[in-house]
């Protein structure tokens, strides 16, 4: 192996590592994917976890800065292909290889900036937030599943679009105390912290179901190298919507709801029988 392909490699296990480190259950959910798309999606979720915690965990120091500087190196790495930052490295590569959209590195890195600031989010500023944040995420490793299939890229936008933002919705609710008492935001439209109750949790909920039940549709329609991944993401992030949906408000500002990790790994055995039987 020559100095550069050693160079891609490491940089490719750098985001892998992040990936384990951060992440038990998409470690899980990707290595269901064939094998070729791990590495992929691992530069992938590495570049969005260096972002995130720009913006989420580095209060004792200048966030608009640092995150100033992630993006100019992000853009600085997608012009000259190459980048001394691992995960902006094999971010490029990836993107480069599978034909990821400008458009959508922009969204998301916009969303991201946008929780550099305490706001309060009406429906418009929530819709753009939940597009950058987490449908693009989604559409970017739709464009690695599809592998220059453009017609199939199309067709199965919009529930990838659908499955990113019932996770993210997912993740506010479950984070709702957290992000307000940590971070001072309520992303909901109009809901307020210290009214929140179970009428507002439950229309919140509804708009969530809806959601799942559309991108449901498009994980059937997935090639299969890599149905069997994001169907278990699917199910994970379901049985962690149907564990808040069983529990009043209250509880949920009480503390974070997890599902365990015996739960994680019946999720797992029963996706793969189910996959194996070619009922998914």
């Amino acid at each position: 192996m020559d100095h550069v392909a050693l160079f891609d490699q490491t940089s490719l296990a750098c985001s892998k590592l992040i990936t384990k480190r951060y992440s038990t259950s998409f470690t899980l959910g990707i290595r269901t994917l064939d094998a070729r798309f791990h590495l992929p999606v691992y530069a992938v979720y590495g570049f969005v976890r260096w972002a995130d915690e720009i913006v989420d965990t580095f209060h004792d120091h200048d966030k608009a800065a640092l995150f100033a500087d992630f993006k100019r190196q992000t853009y600085e790495a997608l012009d000259m292909r190459f980048s001394l930052s691992p995960v902006l490295h094999a971010f490029q590569l990836m993107v480069h290889r599978y034909g990821i959209d400008k458009e959508f590195i922009d969204a998301f890195l916009r969303s991201m900036e946008m929780d550099l600031e305490d706001q309060s989010y009406n429906q418009s500023l929530y819709n753009e937030y939940i597009y950058g944040s987490a449908e693009v995420v989604g559409l970017m490793c739709l464009r690695i599943f599809c592998e220059g299939d453009q017609a199939q890229f199309e067709q199965l936008r919009e529930p990838a679009c659908r499955l990113g933002a019932a996770f993210q919705k997912v993740n506010f609710l479950r984070d709702i105390r957290s992000d307000y008492e940590e971070r001072g935001r309520v992303y909901f439209p109009g809901v307020c912290y210290e009214t929140f109750n179970d009428e507002v949790k439950r229309e919140i909920e509804a708009d969530i179901r809806a959601d799942f039940d559309a991108a449901y549709v498009g994980i059937m329609q997935l090639p299969r190298s890599a149905k069997l991944g994001v169907y278990l993401a699917y199910v994970y992030y379901l049985k962690l919507f149907h564990k808040i949906r069983q529990l009043p408000a209250a509880r949920i500002l009480g503390g974070r709801v997890r599902v365990p990790d015996n739960t994680k790994l019946l999720l797992l055995l029963g996706s793969y029988f189910r996959f194996r039987l070619r009922a998914i």
